[in-house]
């Protein structure tokens, strides 16, 4: 079975879904974690993050799909 590329994982609350954290590994991390530090320190929810635009294809695309995962829409899973 092959292997992810990478993953993002996102800890939300549960009453608002407000992102108080994040984790990335793989590709372009160091790049792609600068996002979602915005998003804790601005007090973004996960649905903030799932509107806003990915686009395809690119590195940043996981961390739209884990908001979408967060907020009960999974787009690709």
């Amino acid at each position: 079975m092959d292997q992810p590329d990478g993953f993002v994982r996102l800890v939300t609350t549960k009453d608002t879904n407000a992102v108080v954290g994040a984790q990335v590994v793989g590709p372009g991390a160091s790049d792609l974690i600068a996002e979602l530090s915005l998003a804790v320190n601005s007090g973004m929810n996960a649905e903030d993050i799932a509107l806003t635009i990915h686009p395809h294809p690119t590195l940043s695309e996981p961390i739209q799909e884990a908001a979408d995962v967060a907020i009960g829409f999974p787009t690709h899973i």
